[in-house]
């Protein structure tokens, strides 16, 4: 045979794989599914971007751990057709396997399969194989079903490219872990990425299998993009109480068929804006669900498409009759993604609509009115606020083993007092004396409560009224008028920055010089003229209380090895407070400083930067950013809340709240270890013939990276790989 000089590309194919970019910042879109039971452990999936080399999971709080299984990144369509001739050559049973990939792909694990059993292939059983057969044919099967994996979750046109990196894990929720939301977050070699909610329920749950990325819709032939699925997939049998899991996908409606008895008081709760609160290029800025029950003929029996003013409907369904009932769930708009997660429970579970009052003293005891769903008591006694603290704390009713939804309440230091009724008018005004909380309702459609107070000329007060962010339907209306009628303030809606979760900024605030010595009444009404015993609100009327609230985007902070790295933080100044605000970190690792930084007088933002002398610190540590400043005499302290900055629907944007700030110090130039060493090119596996040199090796070092990427993740054999490269090396040109 003709001797072939070669030139060197194998030696140095190592070389040439360059490490991730670490300018993109590690992202999650959705996780699927969003929770699960207590003293469970199940599989979830989450779609995102700029996730490789993921090293773990975070969720907050207590009694939850995630286990990563597997990482799918984006191929490129050079590496699916490597991978498309390596899986064609894996069919014959006599195509050899080293001795590393068998040790590797016969213990191979696979990501848990999500969906009811009774929907889940034999294949997808197998789980890491038959373990009778000869290690290498198990290998050989795993591997092939490895590659045929990749094909399947593979989407050349993606709707969101943002969701095609996809994280397969294993989560495990402890029997006493505390029921609620949770944050989850991935880790990897790069960075930590954004949190998404994570709920532990209390239910059994049910998930439908799992969506793969939805495919860009074309105009005019957007049905080309809709998932294909079988019949038995679009109705799913449930037996109540359970939480369902599933996504929507364009066009696509998702049933639960389930047996009732009559009498039965059925709450349903959707949660799905609650998951994904914003979208950045959909209308309204996410998903719409609408639910409808129908009976055993079809009929149907109820509908919801919201709760008061939030999105995610909550319905309470009295079963008429015994018999079969279907539960359906769409979008309003038909629209669908990956991202379009829900959880659906469904049961005689507790549900509190509303409280009242609203909040009380923070260093006293407080019984609260309770309104709902399968309640077994009408109040309850809550003890006062942890250390006293002012702040907006949670409230649940408990049912039995059950827990209700949380609802938020005020706790604050202010002298607090009821309105009486009758208090519609000037002329019933009821007196109230500087400072001091309201809590009242709107008790029917068109009702005003009035309130008189005393002034002087040039006295400042501050009318601000909390409702809508305390989950109360009201839609406030403020205005101070004189005894002869005059109007001299009045405010609709006030926006309010730091609710970060809210779109409706209905609360009104004002903040009023008086204009001469003698009396005033503060009107308070709802804009919508709606009312009843769920309208509830709190309104402070006292002198300014010059105050503020801290934001810090991003809610992670990721530093290259020795360098620096910059988060903003947002100053929410309150009552007028125009003064400056000193920020400091507490709690950073040695070797990670922080100058510090000041918002000056009238400031809103400023950059934060963090230095380190480290190389690697992996582990991530949660740290406090904390602002302080004066008010007079008075020293404010206030600890900064972690945020995402979130785009809704194209144009709005939002500080999304967090609950943990993050740092880790990461190699920039990190890439994996090579665990692979491939044999010498035997002159077998070169080509027989000669062939014509017409090709520059920097022409081939792309393609030589793609070879030895999947060589190195376990996807091809030494055999394809060394007849790809000696390929190669006899077309370069020398």
């Amino acid at each position: 045979m003709r001797a072939v000089r070669t030139v060197p590309i194998a030696v140095v194919l190592l070389l040439l794989v360059t490490p991730v970019a670490w300018g993109q910042r590690q992202y999650i879109g959705y996780v699927y599914p969003a929770g699960g039971q207590q003293g469970t452990t199940f599989p979830i999936r989450l779609g995102g971007q700029a996730l490789a080399n993921p090293t773990g999971l975070m969720i907050s709080g207590e009694g939850v751990s995630a286990r990563l299984v597997d990482y799918y990144r984006v191929y490129s369509n050079q590496e699916l057709d490597l991978l498309r001739q390596q899986l064609k050559e894996l069919e014959k049973p006599d195509h050899p396997l080293d001795e590393g990939l068998v040790n590797r792909m016969a213990f191979y694990e696979f990501p848990g399969v999500i969906g009811p059993p009774d929907l889940v292939k034999p294949f997808d059983a197998l789980g890491n194989g038959d373990a009778e057969l000869p290690l290498a044919e198990r290998a050989r099967r795993n591997l092939i079903r490895r590659i045929q994996n990749i094909f399947a979750e593979d989407e050349r046109f993606p709707a969101v490219r943002a969701h095609t990196e996809l994280i397969f894990a294993e989560v495990t929720i402890a029997p006493d872990a505390p029921p609620g939301r949770r944050e989850i977050r991935v880790l990897t070699k790069q960075g930590i990425s954004n949190p998404l909610p994570f709920f532990v329920g209390q239910l059994p749950e049910v998930c439908r299998k799992p969506m793969k990325t939805a495919q860009l819709p074309v105009l005019g032939r957007e049905h080309l993009a809709q998932r294909k699925r079988p019949p038995e997939e679009e109705e799913v049998r449930i037996t109540i109480p359970c939480t369902m899991n599933g996504q929507i996908a364009p066009g696509e409606f998702n049933r639960y068929r389930f047996f009732a008895k009559k009498g039965q008081n059925l709450v349903v709760v959707v949660q799905a804006r609650e998951l994904i609160p914003y979208v950045a290029d959909a209308v309204p800025g996410w998903l719409q669900a609408v639910i409808h029950i129908h009976d055993a003929s079809g009929r149907e029996v109820a509908f919801c498409d919201d709760f008061r003013f939030r999105p995610d409907p909550v319905l309470f369904f009295q079963v008429p009759e015994d018999g079969e009932y279907v539960l359906t769930i769409h979008d309003a708009l038909f629209r669908g993604r990956e991202s379009f997660v829900y959880r659906i429970s469904i049961g005689e579970i507790p549900y509190l609509t509303n409280i009242f009052p609203l909040g009380g003293p923070a260093d006293q005891p407080l019984k609260v009115e309770l309104a709902g769903w399968n309640l077994p008591a009408t109040s309850l006694e809550l003890p006062p606020a942890p250390e006293g603290k002012p702040g907006v704390y949670e409230v649940r009713a408990a049912a039995g083993p059950w827990l209700s939804n949380p609802l938020p309440l005020a706790r604050d230091t202010l002298p607090e007092m009821f309105d009486q009724e009758p208090n519609d008018q000037p002329g019933q005004a009821q007196s109230v004396s500087l400072p001091v909380i309201v809590n009242g309702r709107i008790d029917r459609p068109g009702d005003w409560d009035v309130f008189r107070l005393d002034g002087s000329a040039g006295q400042v007060v501050v009318l601000e009224v909390l409702a809508r962010r305390l989950a109360s339907p009201v839609d406030s209306f403020l205005k101070v008028t004189t005894p002869d009628g005059q109007v001299i303030a009045l405010n609709d809606d006030y926006h309010d920055a730091a609710s970060g979760l809210n779109t409706d900024h209905a609360d009104s605030y004002l903040m009023v010089r008086l204009p001469a010595d003698g009396t005033y009444f503060v009107h308070i009404g709802d804009t919508r003229r709606q009312g009843g015993p769920e309208f509830a609100y709190r309104l402070r009327i006292s002198p300014p209380r010059p105050d503020f609230a801290l934001r810090v985007i991003p809610s992670r902070i990721c530093i290259p090895s020795k360098g620096s790295f910059s988060v903003t933080v947002f100053a929410i100044r309150k009552d007028g407070f125009a003064g400056p605000i000193t920020l400091s970190a507490e709690g950073l690792p040695e070797g990670v400083q922080c100058p510090g930084a000041t918002l000056q007088p009238g400031q809103h933002s400023v950059a934060l930067q963090f230095r380190t002398t480290l190389a690697l610190w992996e582990t991530p540590v949660p740290i406090r950013i904390v602002g302080k400043a004066k008010a007079g005499e008075v020293e404010i302290i206030r600890e900064a809340v972690p945020a995402e900055d979130r785009m809704q629907a194209f144009l709005w944007r939002h500080l999304l709240p967090a609950e943990t700030l993050p740092l880790m110090v990461f190699n920039p130039s990190y890439r994996p270890p090579a665990t692979r060493v491939r044999p010498p090119i035997r002159d077998d596996q070169r080509p027989q013939q000669e062939v014509p040199r017409t090709t520059t090796r920097a022409s081939v070092e792309w393609y030589l990276r793609q070879i030895e990427a999947l060589y190195q993740e376990y996807l091809l054999t030494d055999e394809f790989t060394n007849r790809q490269i000696a390929n190669i090396e006899a077309r370069v040109i020398q």
